[in-house]
């Protein structure tokens, strides 16, 4: 059995909170608590990580003109129709620190668990034209172009859902409130790509409460360009930036915590998660013992069976199995 200290578990199901009106799906199960031992432990680095063979995609698709319009496709073994979760790196929203490849490690451990992934580029604030809205604007459009692929590689739009790692799960529970941003927010579409549950992992989702948590150099030294200037016209950047001012987004999620993770320590998904729930969303919380960042995006770690129970759970099991 899989050793968890599992804190803020909610099944609570509340009508009307999906943007359809229909009653969401249960929350996925997580395993049961257990006690956390005091035996010190070495936490993985980036190098453990991007020391291992090199992962191939099986295509790269190119949705737009921009250098960062890309997004890899993994597709598993079998004929389809394949479930998707759609994947978005960290780095700090920052390209000089890391790129969508830094994920492909935990794209190829998702793929064997039958999961079609589709991994996204976007405009890190360090990039011209990043930061608020182009970030915003890029992670947007490379998941809607998830829907224009869709026949060709047998791909389940019923049945797409997302994790997101770091700055990633900032931009990943982003996504799956679009519905909610305000209409006169440059960074809204009409129709966005629908979700049946995300993963935040060690995510910074909460700008306002992450700010002041996580280290200067990842989120205090850019979040004015991540999430742009006031205006008289746009008096608060976070209404359409920080998905904790979108609550409630109508969208389950579990914010998946290292306990011992110094970039995006528990007290920012506990907080996440009581916010939530406040709201009346639909969320969780699964902090893993003897974790820091890295073994969240690490296939066969505890933290990485987690994440994939919770992704299969949205889609009502195995991922390779129809509802």
């Amino acid at each position: 059995m899989w050793k968890f200290q599992v804190a803020a578990v909610s099944m609570i199901v509340l009508a009307g909170c999906t943007p359809s009106g229909e009653t969401p799906p249960p929350i996925p199960a997580v395993p049961e608590a257990a006690e956390v031992t005091a035996t010190p432990v070495k936490l993985m680095t980036w190098e453990d990580l991007t020391s291992r063979p090199p992962r191939e995609a099986s295509t790269r698709i190119r949705w737009g003109e921009g250098a960062t319009d890309i997004a890899d496709l993994w597709l598993p073994e079998g004929a389809g129709p394949f479930p998707v979760v759609v994947l978005v790196h960290g780095g700090c929203w920052q390209k000089s620190i890391a790129d969508l490849t830094l994920m492909n490690w935990m794209a190829d451990g998702l793929r064997n668990k039958g999961w079609a992934v589709w991994n996204i580029e976007y405009r890190g604030v360090d990039e011209p034209g990043g930061g608020y809205p182009g970030t915003f604007l890029d992670v947007g459009a490379a998941i809607d172009a998830l829907g224009l692929h869709a026949d060709q590689f047998k791909l389940d739009l019923s049945r797409v859902t997302g994790l997101g790692h770091s700055a990633g799960g900032h931009l990943i529970l982003w996504a799956a409130a679009r519905s909610r941003l305000p209409d006169d927010s440059p960074v809204r579409v009409t129709d966005p790509l629908a979700f049946r549950g995300v993963v935040v992992s060690g995510g910074l989702a909460d700008l306002e409460a992450s700010r002041p948590v996580t280290a200067p150099g990842c989120l205090d030294a850019v979040y004015d360009t991540l999430t742009g200037p006031a205006t008289a016209e746009r008096p608060d950047p976070l209404a359409d930036t920080s998905p904790a001012r979108l609550f409630p987004i109508g969208v389950p999620f579990v914010s998946v915590n290292g306990a011992d993770d110094r970039i995006a320590p528990p007290m920012l998904g506990e907080g996440l998660t009581v916010r939530a729930l406040a709201k009346g969303d639909q969320a969780s919380l699964i902090v893993v013992p003897d974790t820091g960042h890295v073994e969240l995006v690490t296939p066969g770690t505890e933290a990485f069976e987690a994440q994939a129970q919770a992704l299969a759970g949205f889609v009502g099991g195995r991922p390779n199995e129809q509802d």
